[in-house]
């Protein structure tokens, strides 16, 4: 039987096959990147809120501690919204009359809730607990960024599973001292491996092993 296929075919079947590969694997590189650009994570994008409440004016300029709002972040999982009540703290006698916070007024005549937007939205089947994480030393701009710069609230993090396995597998990179959670301005020091590992044994932060382990964020 006579040859159908000239021998170079053989060349051009195996060449086929290799740019089919790189052509698979770049665009599934494609796809990872773009999974994590801001336009999907929407980190760096200011949320549109009910009342537009700026934290660079009342965290930089007034210098409001982040558990005057987020009471409950020391004692439980989530850090919680202020009540309206605590609004009215101080807006009853500060711009009291503003039309700008009449959503706030109307919330605490009729004690229907203020509906915020959500910013950093953990899926369902992903377990935090702030508390945990405050105590054991993991200060609020570690997460959260410079929430004392942002006048609208946005995510600095992409909240993905990588992001959180970054700390998990090295936390004495990010530990600080307890007096120095809500510190906006805190940066890591030059001999952070060394007073990293001193915390991570005062605070008795556990194995990476257990850190990194399934369970210990999907339950």
């Amino acid at each position: 039987m006579p040859q159908l296929f000239h021998r170079g075919m053989n060349t051009l079947a195996r060449l086929s096959i290799v740019v089919g590969l790189l052509v698979a694997g770049g665009g599934l590189m494609i796809v990872l990147q773009f999974n994590r650009t801001p336009y999907v994570t929407q980190a760096f994008q200011p949320r549109e809120q009910p009342v537009q409440f700026s934290h660079k004016h009342h965290v930089g300029d007034d210098g409001i501690d982040c558990r005057y709002c987020h009471t409950s972040v020391e004692t439980a999982a989530s850090a919680g919204l202020p009540a309206t009540k605590t609004c009215m703290n101080c807006h009853s006698q500060l711009f009291a009359n503003s039309p700008y916070l009449e959503i706030v007024r109307e919330s605490w005549r009729t004690g229907q809730p203020i509906k915020w937007t959500k910013v950093h939205d953990l899926p369902d089947f992903a377990y935090f607990n702030h508390s945990i994480h405050v105590n054991k030393g993991v200060g609020c701009s570690t997460c959260h960024g410079r929430v004392d710069l942002m006048p609208l609230m946005w995510n600095e993090a992409s909240l993905h599973m990588e992001w959180c396995l970054q700390c998990h597998r090295n936390p004495n990179a990010v530990l600080r001292e307890q007096k120095d959670i809500t510190n906006m301005e805190w940066v890591a020091p030059k001999d952070q491996d060394v007073k990293g590992a001193e915390l991570a044994k005062k605070y008795n932060i556990q194995s990476k092993e257990v850190l990194t382990s399934c369970s210990t964020c999907h339950r």
